[in-house]
């Protein structure tokens, strides 16, 4: 069934690239990746680096605001090498599995690097949270400073070391959204990007 499937793919995905050039692989430097986690927390995947990568996640939740940031070297992986868009998709996929995208993740983890050297695993350096009124206040603030030409600056409250947060289990996921999550994967390994929505639907239906 699973071949079945996967020639599907293919045959789809060949009927959607007619017409079109093959266009190289995109670095993932500069990329942004939009995602939402277990309790809908609104979040985006930034992405800078070269051979050390730097990621930084900013969320929004519930009149909240709250960001993490993580740097390391995961181009010493081949996996990542070959293919650094799935790469930061399944860490991506990873973090939509947890209530909160900062707490208990002191390091992302893939199964694509799982016998890369330590140095490949992105770890957290910095973490923060303010309330999303004084966020919105701040670049308000900024804004009209600049509209009156630098005249004064704005007074943006800075975030010191963040509290110790209580780790948070992630919680056992239905079989449903497991499904669904693998078939978007398989949608962006096989398919083009504009037909990523049908076929992790038809590759829904097949896999149950």
């Amino acid at each position: 069934m699973k071949s079945f499937v996967l020639l599907f793919l293919v045959v789809i995905c060949g009927m959607g690239g007619l017409g079109q050039k093959l266009k190289p692989k995109k670095r993932s430097n500069g990329e942004e990746i939009n995602f939402r986690t277990k309790t809908k927390d609104v979040c985006t995947m930034n992405i800078n680096g070269d051979e050390e990568m730097k990621l930084r996640i900013d969320c929004k939740s519930q009149g909240m605001s709250y960001w993490c940031e993580f740097t390391g070297k995961p181009s010493v992986c081949r996996a990542f090498r070959n293919n650094p868009k799935i790469y930061w998709n399944r860490i991506a996929m990873e973090l939509r599995k947890l209530p909160h995208a900062c707490e208990s993740t002191q390091v992302l983890k893939t199964t694509m690097c799982q016998k890369a050297p330590t140095e490949a695993l992105m770890k957290q350096i910095a973490a923060g949270m303010e309330p999303e009124d004084l966020a919105n206040q701040d670049k308000s603030v900024q804004k009209t400073s600049t509209s009156v030409g630098g005249a004064g600056k704005s007074s943006v409250k800075k975030i010191g070391k963040p509290p110790i947060l209580p780790l948070i289990k992630p919680t056992q996921h239905g079989p449903g959204s497991e499904n669904e999550a693998e078939a978007m994967e398989l949608a962006r390994e096989y398919c083009w990007e504009s037909l990523h929505g049908f076929c992790s639907y038809i590759i829904g239906i097949f896999r149950g």
